[in-house]
């Protein structure tokens, strides 16, 4: 296999792919030129070809609710998961509710949590997880904690159950997975909001609403996951289960599951990330805990604080992601027959050793069952003053930047992004699908965009167009050079894959803290809150593909006697290409819902109505404007897709 630029010809059914694509690019170029001689209809969405999507759902929700009943099955759910939230709660914090368990000491949940990291990766895991909850717990913050912790004890197991009990149904059903892969890529591409609206008619807010809908936000990763695990299982492993006598239930539960072990368990760890990313955000529908300080802390600008719980969320999210991590790339351990139930159990009985004695000693020494307010510490005033500093040191600059950027580039763009005709952008959009795709790409990019201008919200989705754009340009200014850098050596390239791994399981809400920090609450501070973001992904599927580019094709260029730089664009790059597209399409995608969530730091897009439809529970508008933001999505997803599988049929990879 080699990549070469050569003078081949271009297939006949590519040329004519292209000279289509030609044609609506100069549709479209003369729509936006004649601006000023088009109907209106031309320029935006005449009222006739607005439908009301809003209204139709609320009725649908209505009928659903009130005419079949389904918020009394609903509240009665909510009902039933309340109590046991409460039993999780007084457990680990001591809610003042029936029944009364708790609390369990600090000291035994961080001695747990040290025992878990021991079990799952030896002492370095055991030290972190431990040393974790001895900073929550020293800092003040173990009820926020535990709040938070509360809800995901609870949330996550019954979305695991339930994708688990998905994902098998879909191996098993084409029909079902037909139906149910599409659904899957619109839901995970919904932005979080899109899912709390509902939630919040049904069911109304605080915890239990909060648990429902990290439940529902967080079962579509399982479900894939438990689905590529069961096609994963070859044929000669079941084929030696029919050989042993296996019924069809023997074969899936000692069998099928157990070869989809590893897909399984990385679908518990991305269920696990996801409970975390919602419970911080349910924030916003009365989940109380650390997304609901940090939220708070936030609007009160007061940075020192939020730097405090932004640590916090941060260790949670690194610790349940290493040990859930660590949990599915461990194997099981097949001790000797014979061996004693001690020899069995010795973390367990350890354990539970070190259990009862940090119980004894919390009841005699109250600061190991509970560190007061005014015994915990608190980094506040340094970080205030750490971060005055900084802020007084940079201020000329970030001052500039701000100038800059609102006056000549954001403004501007925003201002060109909204004089364009709607009718110019579909064009353009077809264009761009027909000469990726064809004829169906060019439809599918019509039928997103043109349910976007149908919504009624076309001006609103162009001004998130244009933050998300831009946002993806500056990410990848940086991403790529730092994605290229880090494909140099393999240290660099292990350091900087977990350093991405690492700001991967931050919930988003931490990635405003610094842009706050540094520009306050404007655009400014949402740009650069989606540029870090979004960058992460840039930068590890850059590395990734330039590392995975064959040895053998890098040899050969050197037998050639390519520069370095030669092998790089002519090589490496090429090859890698599809894979750096692929981290171009989750940039896209991570910018979308950053912009999203932005939107409470003031913005004027999808988002700040988003925002409203939650306030006001409108079922109808917060869904419409979510499937906006989904369809735009979906749009980027499709067409990178296309792309990329071309590309790779093209280089010979696949």
């Amino acid at each position: 296999m080699t990549v070469t630029a050569t003078n081949a010809p271009v297939p006949e059914r590519t040329e004519t792919r292209l000279r289509v694509a030609q044609v609506l690019f100069a549709a479209a170029l003369c729509l936006a030129i004649g601006r000023f001689a088009l109907p209106d209809f031309l320029v935006r969405p005449p009222e006739w070809l607005i439908l009301p999507f809003a209204d139709w759902i609320n009725a649908a929700f209505a009928f659903v609710r009130d005419d079949l009943g389904l918020i009394h099955v609903t509240r009665a759910f909510a009902d039933g998961l309340e109590w046991v939230l409460d039993v999780t709660a007084n457990l680990l914090y001591g809610k003042n509710r029936w029944p009364r368990l708790g609390p369990i000491p600090w000291t035994v949940i961080a001695i747990t949590a040290a025992m878990i990291g021991y079990a799952l990766n030896g002492w370095r895991l055991a030290a972190f997880a431990g040393l974790t909850f001895v900073w929550i717990a020293v800092m003040g913050q173990w009820q926020w904690a535990m709040e938070t912790l509360s809800v995901i004890v609870v949330a996550a197991p019954v979305s695991v159950f339930l994708g688990l009990f998905m994902g098998i149904l879909a191996w098993k059903s084409e029909g079902f997975r037909k139906i149910l892969n599409p659904l899957l890529n619109i839901a995970q591409s919904l932005p979080h909001f899109a899912y709390m609206i509902p939630v919040v008619v049904f069911i109304g807010v605080g915890p239990k609403a909060g648990a429902i809908v990290t439940v529902i936000f967080s079962v579509p990763p399982m479900i894939r996951m438990t689905l590529l695990g069961l096609q994963k299982v070859s044929s000669e492993v079941v084929e030696a289960g029919h050989m042993a006598g296996a019924t069809r239930w023997q074969l899936l539960r000692y069998v099928r599951l157990p070869t989809a072990r590893t897909e399984i368990l990385v679908g518990i760890n991305q269920v696990i990330m996801q409970c975390l990313a919602m419970v911080v955000l349910a924030s916003f529908i009365g989940m109380p805990g650390l997304g609901q300080k940090l939220l708070q802390l936030l609007q009160a600008l007061k940075i020192g604080r939020s730097i405090e719980i932004g640590i916090t969320i941060v260790l949670l999210a690194v610790m349940l992601d290493r040990c859930s991590k660590a949990w599915a790339m461990k194997q099981p351990v097949h001790l000797e027959k014979g061996a004693s139930w001690l020899t069995r159990h010795k973390l367990l009985v350890l354990w539970a050793v070190l259990v009862v004695l940090f119980w004894i000693l919390s009841l005699a020494f109250p600061i190991l069952h509970e560190v007061g307010r005014r015994d915990a510490l608190s980094l506040s005033e340094p970080l205030d003053a750490m971060m005055d500093w900084i802020i007084a040191t940079l201020d000329p600059v970030t001052q500039w930047l701000r100038w800059f950027l609102i006056v000549w580039v954001l403004v501007p763009l925003r201002d060109g992004m909204l004089w364009l005709p709607f009718s110019a952008v579909l064009m353009f959009l077809m264009a761009v699908g027909w000469a990726i795709g064809g004829k169906r790409s060019a439809l599918i990019c019509l039928a997103y965009f043109g349910l976007i201008a149908m919504s009624g919200w076309w001006d609103r989705a162009m001004i998130t167009v244009y933050t998300v754009t831009f946002s993806v340009f500056i990410a990848t200014l940086i991403g790529f050079p730092l994605g290229i850098w880090g494909s140099r050596s393999e240290g660099r390239a292990k350091v900087a894959l977990l350093v991405c791994d690492t700001l991967q399981t931050f919930p988003s809400f931490i990635y405003l803290i610094p842009v706050i920090m540094l520009f306050g609450v404007n655009d400014v501070a949402v740009v650069g809150a989606v540029v870090l973001f979004a960058a992460v992904p840039l930068i590890r599927y850059t590395i990734e593909g330039l590392r995975g580019v064959p040895e053998s094709l890098i040899e050969a260029a050197d037998m050639s006697g390519a520069t370095r730089n030669q092998t790089l664009w002519n090589v490496r790059l090429p090859l890698a290409l599809p894979t750096i597209m692929v981290g171009v399409n989750q940039s896209v995608m991570f910018s979308l819902f950053m912009v999203i969530i932005a939107a409470f730091i003031g913005t004027q897009d999808l988002g700040q109505e988003m925002q409203r439809a939650l306030s006001s529970s409108d079922v109808g508008k917060g869904l419409v404007l979510g499937l906006a933001v989904a369809f735009m999505g979906l749009t980027v997803d499709h067409l990178v897709s296309v792309w990329a599988g071309r590309r790779r049929k093209a280089l010979g990879l696949d």
